[in-house]
């Protein structure tokens, strides 16, 4: 192997590939992995980025000058022009557990697959492949690393990794896949996705075109808000997945006789909020209507509970963990602020005035509709920056319309109730505001995640006070994790609650004793 000309000869040779860095614009890139091409393949002359690529550029050179020794009548069978197979980069099982450690990877289950590092060593559609390149997926996140391969062999998963880290993607390649694989005609379901929100259907439903693209992969959206009729056309037209909020899926499979068995995999996205909450009963009717699928399950926050649920629902689970269990995301800098009450409005339109804080565009969560349409008002008119509410009484193109504004760069703040706390992918946000605090961590972290995507920085501030105090001791515990400071009123005030929790009480005498 031979060094780059920015290389010097003596400078250590990389062992792994993950030891090496990404490649900047105008750089050589390795042709197994995609990252920094610093050196040069003796044999190829190919930029290679480690002594591990290497070996897997000369193993796949040799595979292929064997095929083209082979006599006519041996040769291996043409692959579907649709599939693209690739050998990529494969770790043994000790690399594997080395990364997993290395990136707060934690598995449970049996037969769980080693990680990939490349979409090509996934054995996905060639269409699939390129539509990832094209919508600007390089590099597999962590979850992506572990949840891909075991979904795709089959495995029915619960998947715990922190808001922006790429779920949406893990589960959408191996249901695009498998639908584009079986290449059903004509298309009948074969895939179902459950969120708890029409704006995360939405979101889930567009990512999936966009990745589907040019693939035999058609999908309907059945959410509130829009006709049942036009909805009810669209499946019966032909489609392979589904996206949908659990109460209007039971309401068109009620009213309308749709084949359910061809469907093999269900995905329950946001599954937290979908077991715990009043959508429970709606999610086991439309599981129990299924034939045995294959259940992917994501949140951010799993709880014991919900784990103990979700083995209940499937036999021989996996349980994929990454990075701290319902903690937000490190790269999401957290500022407590006390304040009371009546002074809140004029903090925030401090806040919304000051060069140095506001750095929109800007989620600003509050606890209830009437709340959000009020403070977005107040806050067009005291400080003249463009505010704009969105909750679920407004209808569903009031929704889409405002969203897309703020997209666009032509909202700088949207007031929201907790219907964007979950999963909502709004890459150009930089900053949340907690107005309000919600009734729980889990929630709290979600709705702060809204400030990070993909791992990149962003800020959260949260006011709290006295109204809060049953979430003191959690808030305070995940600030300090965090590195963040703890205002000396939210510290006197838990140091308060504990010593009062921890107090022995006193047992009452009898009325007749002495």
């Amino acid at each position: 192997m031979t060094t780059d000309d920015n290389q010097s000869p003596e400078a250590e040779v990389k062992e792994r590939c993950w030891d090496q860095r990404e490649a900047l614009a105008g750089e050589p890139v390795c042709v197994v992995c995609g990252r920094y091409g610093e050196y040069i393949c003796d044999e190829t002359d190919d930029d290679i980025c480690s002594l591990e690529c290497k070996q897997s550029l000369l193993s796949q050179s040799a595979k292929s000058k064997a095929s083209r020794a082979q006599p006519a009548s041996t040769k291996l069978p043409a692959t579907d022009e649709c599939f693209y197979v690739r050998d990529g980069i494969h770790l043994s099982n000790s690399q594997t557990e080395l990364l997993r450690r290395k990136l707060e990877i934690s598995v449970q289950g049996d037969n769980t697959p080693d990680l990939v590092l490349s979409f090509a060593s996934c054995n996905l559609p060639q269409k699939l492949l390129r539509n990832l390149e094209t919508a600007g997926y390089e590099m597999l996140t962590p979850v992506q690393m572990q949840a891909i391969p075991s979904a795709l062999l089959g495995q029915s998963l619960l998947v715990s990794a922190e808001t922006g880290s790429g779920k949406t993607c893990s589960f959408l390649v191996p249901v695009i896949s498998y639908c584009a694989k079986v290449n059903n005609n004509p298309q009948i379901p074969l895939a179902m996705v459950l969120t708890p929100t029409r704006e995360l259907c939405i979101q889930v439903e567009e990512q999936a075109k966009l990745l589907g693209q040019g693939l035999p992969f058609k999908t309907a959206l059945v959410v509130g808000g829009d006709t049942m009729a036009g909805q009810v056309h669209r499946i019966k037209q032909g489609v392979s997945m589904i996206v949908g909020t659990p109460g209007r899926l039971i309401d068109l499979l009620t009213k309308h006789n749709f084949e359910l068995d061809s469907v093999s995999i269900l995905v329950i996205d946001e599954v937290d909020c979908m077991i715990e909450r009043g959508f429970r009963e709606q999610v086991m009717q439309i599981f129990l209507a299924l034939s045995r699928p294959q259940v992917l399950m994501y949140s951010a926050t799993i709880s014991k509970e919900v784990e103990k649920e979700a083995g209940s629902m499937v036999k021989d689970l996996t349980v994929i963990s990454v990075g701290k269990p319902s903690k937000p995301s490190k790269a999401i800098k957290q500022l407590a602020i006390w304040v009371e009450s009546n002074k809140k409005k004029q903090k925030l339109f401090d806040i919304l005035t000051s060069k140095q804080h506001f750095k929109p565009p800007v989620i600003v969560f509050v606890g209830s509709r009437l709340g959000a349409d009020l403070l977005s008002e107040a806050i067009t008119i005291k400080t003249g920056v463009k505010a704009v509410s969105i909750h679920g009484e407004k209808s569903m193109k009031e929704r889409r319309d405002v969203l897309r504004s703020f997209l666009v760069g032509e909202l700088s703040v949207i007031v929201a109730t907790g219907v964007l706390g979950r999963g909502i992918d709004l890459l150009s946000v930089r900053q949340v505001i907690v107005f309000d605090m919600p009734n729980s961590m889990k929630e709290y972290v979600h709705q702060i995640g809204r400030a990070s995507r993909m791992g990149e920085d962003g800020a959260a501030i949260v006011f709290v006070n006295e109204e809060d105090k049953k979430l003191f001791p959690e808030l305070v515990e995940l600030l300090k994790s965090n590195g963040a400071s703890i205002p000396r009123e939210l510290a006197i005030a838990n140091s308060r609650c504990s010593f009062s929790a921890s107090k022995p009480q006193k047992k009452r005498k009898h009325a007749n004793s002495r």
